[in-house]
């Protein structure tokens, strides 16, 4: 499954989430089985060439999740995870909030 999150860089280890405004890359995390598959990132979320992203995951619930949901894909918002190694982390236990209407 395919899983957008908005960081502030593009090294996959220190990369941190940030609001969708602040972003300076989307990380497309690839997610199979348990485990991390790759990481891409974008500048845009249009430069992707995928048609289908499963989940995105923001930094908080009051982002602008409209988009997201009405193009099919999961809205999903941290706790107090940062990096994206703690998100994917707390994705795969369902410790993140779902965010939807």
């Amino acid at each position: 499954m395919l899983i957008w999150i908005p960081v502030d860089n593009e090294q996959e280890q220190q990369a941190k989430i940030v609001s969708q405004f602040d972003a300076k890359v989307w990380a497309l995390v690839d997610f199979d089985a348990g485990r991390v598959v790759s990481t891409r990132f974008f500048e845009t979320r249009e430069l992707c060439d995928e048609s289908w992203v499963d989940f995105v995951i923001l930094l908080n619930k009051y982002e602008n999740y409209i988009d997201f949901m009405n193009e099919g894909m999961m809205v999903l918002c941290v706790r107090e995870e940062e990096t994206i190694e703690e998100i994917i982390e707390a994705f795969k236990f369902k410790e993140l909030d779902e965010i939807g209407l």
